[in-house]
């Protein structure tokens, strides 16, 4: 049987049990066809590019199936007719990825850098300008303090 990868966008404000509960509809409906869903990944509610239908955010999830094209006809048919799905996309592949998808894999590094705390600009001393006194005091490393202005005056004389 043809191998496919299908995405479908939910709307930002359908519960996450909506969506789980959209997810399975579509595979039963697959199963129910003689096919089977290798793999189902939700990947979450994230940004979209661009509006779509008022929504600035969807639920995105993915399905691998393994089924005749028949079968992601009628998918697709359902997702027109459903309300909740914003946008679906079902490509054919020559075969499923393993493991976890480059989505989720993403997701994986940006908790990995999210726990390690600080990144690029967190490792820095000071803070903020504001907090510093207006005539530019504040740390200034092994350079010691400024000099008052009128000595500064008098040895340029």
């Amino acid at each position: 049987m043809p191998l496919y990868e299908h995405v479908f966008l939910a709307r930002q404000d359908a519960s996450t049990q909506q969506v789980e509960e959209l997810t399975a509809q579509m595979t039963g409906i697959v199963e129910q066809g003689g096919g089977k869903v290798t793999k189902t990944e939700n990947w979450g509610v994230r940004s979209l590019t661009y509006r779509m239908n008022k929504n600035r955010k969807a639920h995105f999830v993915l399905m691998n199936i393994d089924a005749p094209s028949a079968i992601v006809s009628e998918i697709e048919r359902q997702e027109r007719i459903n309300e909740d799905v914003i946008r679906y996309l079902t490509v054919r592949v020559e075969e499923h990825e393993e493991g976890p998808s480059a989505m989720m894999r993403k997701a994986d590094r940006d908790r990995e850098r999210d726990d390690r705390g600080g990144g690029f600009r967190g490792d820095r001393d000071g803070g903020f300008r504001g907090d510093r006194d207006r005539d530019g005091g504040g740390f200034r490393g092994d350079r010691g303090p400024r000099r008052p202005r009128d000595e500064d005056a008098a040895t340029e004389e």
